[in-house]
């Protein structure tokens, strides 16, 4: 059911001169808890906007005299802070721009699912109410950021509890995490909550500096220490005195470095190569590592001493697919900046656009996502991002990529119609968000005839 914001029911007006579906529409968000007018035509719609305000209207973009976008267009005149969904058979990517640029919240193609439909009621709704709480006060009512983080999901809220309260201490820290999850950022978030804010923040990638070079880069060298030392060379714990030293994929230290990194933590002292005196320096360590560090230490490729005196406080990073409703959020941000560097004027990521985004598992996380993001700006040409704007065809290889390993035949065989029935029944939903909902162009990314298209599709009780 609807989540009602204190006692008050959202009105929600329909207008559609199909009367199937503005009565379908009808029953369906009554039940979901709304107060639902109808319009049976664009014209009654704007005469009830006169009279009435609504939360949100929800209008089929073709009808006779009166379209859509006249609704939209008198919606926005009399009552700028009602929100706007088009719904239409017959959606293009002309139509949706042109929706976008005059004010509408949101387009939906037909045919839809009704769960989808009820979710991006509920997100407008929700989306209006932000925006009203943001108004009155003046802030979000949500904590959304967190330095360069951004989340709202439960477990970035825990994530930025932890980090409030060990930024303050001078322990050592070990972030965890697949790759591209955001560690830098922790660490960075870290280091500016702390006392050591003003003192260097400095970055060492422990698996971008060959073997031969680490030691010297870590704690420097005097003039004549080898071939083409000609100077004495601050190393990078010097550069870091009195900050936080960051290093990054520490678990592919070679064993010499980690005897000597441990007597960094424990002595707070370190000789350069090709020196004898020794340098004191006062550092925070915060340690990343998308390996298990217990296993490493268990094959002894890494020292159980240093694993515990770096791993004095865990922050372990979610990956992308488990910090649920960030997506929208994170996929918002990297639009706007994008749109800003490129200097384009791309406002909105569509809602099935963002669908598909939904159902992908980003291996790469949030790094993956702010690329897929930076390209769609790139490349788009109107003020949306829409399905064909996400340059998917790698993104389908590699979502469909589990589904060819399945004809991997084992002894316990498989049951041939189901896999082929699951694996046409993703291929024909793919083709109706690629096609916007229609079922024609749906039909021509298939090399189906139409008859064909709209036989299978009645198979799957989409029609």
């Amino acid at each position: 059911m609807v989540e009602l914001f204190g006692s008050e029911m959202q009105n929600i007006l329909v207008v559609d001169d199909d009367t199937s579906m503005r009565e379908f529409l009808e029953i369906l968000l009554t039940k979901e808890g709304y107060q639902v007018s109808i319009a049976e035509s664009g014209e009654q719609g704007c005469r009830m906007l006169m009279d009435q305000r609504f939360d949100l209207v929800i209008t089929d973009i073709r009808m006779k005299d009166v379209d859509g976008i006249d609704v939209l267009k008198k919606t926005k005149e009399v009552s700028p802070e009602t929100m706007v969904v088009m719904i239409s058979a017959f959606a293009s990517a002309e139509t949706a721009v042109e929706a976008m640029r005059e004010g509408a919240y949101d387009y939906i193609p037909k045919p839809f699912k009704v769960k989808e439909f009820k979710k991006i009621v509920s997100d407008t709704l929700k989306s209006k109410r932000s925006i009203s709480i943001e108004t009155e006060n003046g802030t979000d009512k949500d904590k959304q950021h967190f330095g360069c983080l951004i989340g709202e999901s439960p477990r970035m809220r825990q994530i930025y509890d932890l980090i409030e309260r060990v930024a303050k201490t001078k322990t050592n820290i070990l972030i965890s995490g697949e790759s591209g999850t955001g560690k830098e950022l922790v660490a960075k978030a870290v280091h500016e909550q702390s006392p050591r804010k003003d003192k260097p923040f400095v970055v060492i990638n422990c698996a971008g500096i060959p073997e031969t070079l680490i030691e010297s880069e870590l704690f420097g060298y005097k003039k004549g220490a080898f071939t083409g030392a000609a100077t004495d060379k601050e190393g990078l714990f010097e550069a870091g005195d009195g900050g936080t030293v960051f290093l990054d994929e520490v678990g592919e230290l070679p064993p010499l470095i980690q005897v000597k990194l441990l007597r960094v933590i424990q002595e707070r002292t370190f000789t350069a190569v090709g020196g004898t005196e020794e340098k004191r320096v006062d550092v925070r360590i915060i340690s990343a590592t998308n390996k298990n560090l217990e296993q490493e230490v268990i094959e002894k490729r890494f020292r159980e001493d240093l694993y515990f005196r770096l791993n004095v406080i865990h922050i372990k990073m979610p990956p992308l697919r488990e910090r649920e409703g960030d997506l929208p959020l994170l996929g918002q941000f990297f639009l706007e900046k994008y749109s800003k560097e490129l200097g384009k004027d791309v406002q909105k990521i569509s809602a099935y656009a963002m669908d598909i985004l939904g159902q992908y598992p980003f291996p790469g996380n949030v790094r993956e996502l702010e690329n897929i993001i930076e390209r769609s700006v790139a490349l788009e040409t109107s003020n949306i991002v829409l399905p064909d704007s996400l340059t998917l065809s790698h993104f389908h290889q590699e979502r469909h990529g589990e589904g060819r390993r399945r004809t991997d035949l084992t002894s316990e065989g498989i049951d041939l119609d189901e896999v082929m029935a699951e694996a046409e029944k993703d291929y024909i939903i793919n083709a109706m968000k690629l096609a916007h909902g229609s079922k024609q162009k749906a039909a021509e990314l298939l090399g189906l005839s139409f008859e064909a298209f709209r036989y299978r599709l009645s198979k799957l009780k989409m029609s």
